[in-house]
């Protein structure tokens, strides 16, 4: 064997050896950049996209645009890897959706992106956004109080609202109002202070902070020239509320709960019962049949209704609200119209408005034929 051949295959040897040397340690550089590659990737894709990784190396890590402001972004359900990182370069996220594509192969976070609404930056790495992709759950959610909703209504919607509070959990909170607050008693419910309003809270708001949320809520609204009102009317805060609650749910439209409070003040001060069809409702509870909080229509029986807060039954106002009373409706209390009216009834033509009446006769006449 010459000595010319020898060397050749020496040489052949060490060319090997480095070569297998530099497709080992590629795998093992992008481990030590980027952190280990995804199990599910065989080891000529591990090799092949440990390479890409380091090829595209800062890109990764660096963003496109570090004073870039934030942007929406939204995923649609079943939408695909390649359409995702086009739509992201595109928009100027990211500066390469081939390398975006790549990370996400690599890591195994290509199986894993939700579908959603995200805030997004080009301030951030193509690292940072395929991590924020993972988890479309925002960091708060936003809280509806509609008025008119009873207590169980506002309890009831926390099921789909993000917040991980069950309605048992509300309720039992809500039934007492926390001390110290100068226009709830202690110890009473706190049915028609939660406040209707939208809420933006934090995601691990528990039950006990989201009722003085609402009640702080309530607090900010009750201003002087309110109280004020309440007072010339003869009311404390509880007194104007209780009542306004009834307005609440008596008023389709906002632009007759000052008249609609007329007639309540109007009936108190005559010594007339308030004969009120939500207070019934109120003290009858869930109809299970109609799936409602709001009998309607109520029932002779149901106007029987054994309850302190049937004013069909008990002369004026039941002992307390009877649902959470908007602020125009405690406003209708506060500064109610000046009316002569004892009755009204809705029209007949489904407005949603009334009619209003000054005696029992005409109150009769004006009911539909």
């Amino acid at each position: 064997m010459s000595r010319s051949f020898i060397t050749f295959v020496i040489i052949l040897i060490l060319l090997c050896l480095l070569t297998l040397g530099v497709l080992i340690g590629i795998p093992t550089m992008a481990t030590q950049q980027f952190g280990p590659p995804s199990p599910v990737l065989d080891p000529l894709d591990q090799l092949e996209f440990s390479a890409r990784m380091l090829w595209y190396g800062s890109q990764l890590t660096h963003p496109i645009d570090p004073h870039g402001i934030e942007q929406p972004f939204t995923i649609d359900p079943g939408e695909s890897i390649p359409s995702i990182s086009i739509r992201l370069e595109e928009v100027g996220l990211i500066r390469s959706e081939a390398a975006f594509r790549t990370y996400l192969i690599y890591t195994g976070l290509d199986t894993s992106i939700q579908a959603g609404e995200y805030t997004l930056s080009p301030a951030l790495s193509i690292v940072d956004i395929a991590r924020e992709l993972q988890d479309a759950t925002p960091e708060q959610i936003t809280f509806i109080i509609l008025a008119g909703w009873r207590m169980e209504e506002v309890a009831a919607s926390l099921a789909t609202s993000g917040l991980d509070i069950t309605p048992e959990e509300f309720l039992s909170v809500a039934h007492s109002a926390p001390p110290g607050l100068n226009f709830l008693p202690a110890s009473v419910s706190t049915e028609g202070f939660l406040y209707p309003d939208t809420y933006i809270l934090p995601r691990e708001t528990n039950a006990a902070a989201l009722l003085q949320e609402f009640l702080r809520n309530f607090s900010l609204h009750l201003t002087i020239d309110l109280q004020e009102g309440f007072s010339r009317q003869g009311l404390d805060i509880y007194q104007a509320v209780t009542l306004a609650s009834i307005v609440q749910r008596e008023a389709i439209v906002p632009d007759e709960q000052a008249q609609i409070a007329s007639v309540f003040y109007n009936r108190l001060r005559a010594g007339i019962k308030l004969d009120t069809d939500p207070t019934v409702q109120y003290a009858i509870g869930f109809n299970a049949v109609q799936g409602t909080w709001w009998t309607n229509p109520l029932s002779s029986a149901d106007l029987q209704f054994d309850s302190p807060f049937n004013t069909y039954l008990y002369p004026g106002l039941p002992p307390g609200p009877i649902a959470n009373p908007s602020l125009s409706a405690l406003r209708a209390v506060a500064f109610p119209a000046e009316t002569p009216y004892y009755y009204f009834r809705a029209r007949c033509d489904g407005s949603g408005l009334h009619v209003f009446a000054v005696t029992f006769e005409e109150h009769l006449q004006n009911g539909c034929q």
